[in-house]
């Protein structure tokens, strides 16, 4: 591994205000309190950002401030995936010129290319940067999984030296590529397994208990338990409505969502204000 990108990796959310544009002032603040409750890393322009809804002159711009904002000594990681790989060329090359630390680079979705087209398409991304590249595995969402044998084959190529393995029935360590868990629920079995820690939701709001599982190993199985509600609440409907609506609830930068995401509902909303309650993180009275 060239560089250690973290453990607790925040897929930061994109705080818009009222009017729906970029809240450049919002996100710098979410990203410092984030880096003081645990957060080591961080991806902008995730899922978890909207980057779906983003222009290429908002996502590049977010990258340019985190990598400008950067708390001291957290990674900034570019989300910089496409289904399109000249797309995502562009936006690997211009993230890599803005001075970030690593490119995560998601499965090309929709078209779901066969394996000689993935290694086509990889084989682009390489030639774009000079950075690590984070392989992305989430078939729920691009419908196509990369299987562990060819993740193995695809970690021979030069700078793919990670994966965030987001397919709960396929976790193992790949030689030559450093683990990180891709969903929350998740991330207890893969520093199990000797991973390198999670690119996490749930850290935007308990990040120091997600800490405490890399730091305490012996009370890692008592933490897990203790966060299964929020991470279930933060499930309750598709990310990344739950986590602005619980970043609301505590007071933090979030603002709305971009169709065709909307606003939690009621029924959802008390979801997520329950697990918080239960975790003491919000009164009654805030929620």
């Amino acid at each position: 591994m060239t560089k250690t990108l973290g453990s607790i990796i925040t897929a930061i959310v994109t705080p818009f205000d009222d009017k729906g544009a970029v809240d450049d002032q919002g996100f710098v603040e979410l990203l410092r309190h984030l880096a003081a409750n645990g957060s080591d890393g961080f991806v902008i322009c995730g899922t978890t950002g909207e980057a779906a809804t983003l222009s290429a002159e908002e996502h590049l711009g977010l990258i340019e401030l985190a990598v400008a904002e950067r708390p001291p000594g957290t990674s900034i990681i570019a989300g910089a995936g496409s289904n399109d790989t000249r797309h995502a060329v562009q936006m690997t090359e211009a993230a890599t010129e803005l001075g970030v630390d690593a490119i995560l680079s998601v499965t090309p979705y929709y078209n779901r290319p066969n394996r000689r087209g993935l290694v086509a398409h990889y084989g682009e991304i390489i030639r774009a940067t000079d950075k690590p590249i984070i392989l992305y595995n989430i078939p729920s969402r691009t419908g196509t999984n990369l299987p562990n044998e060819f993740l193995a084959e695809l970690a021979q190529l030069d700078r793919i030296e990670y994966v965030k393995q987001a397919n709960p029935d396929d976790v193992a360590q790949i030689d030559g590529l450093g683990l990180y868990a891709g969903n929350d629920d998740m991330l207890r079995e893969v520093l199990e397994l000797g991973g390198l820690g999670g690119i996490l939701v749930a850290s935007h709001v308990v990040g120091p208990q997600m800490r405490a599982m890399v730091e305490q190993p012996s009370a890692r199985a008592e933490i897990d338990a203790e966060l299964a509600e929020i991470y279930a609440a933060l499930g309750v409907t598709t990310n990344p409505i739950p986590v602005k609506a619980a970043l609301a609830l505590l007071g933090l930068p979030s603002g709305p969502l971009r169709l065709p995401l909307v606003e939690a509902s009621g029924d959802e909303r008390e979801v997520i204000a329950e697990a918080l309650r239960k975790l003491g993180l919000i009164s009654d009275r805030l929620s």
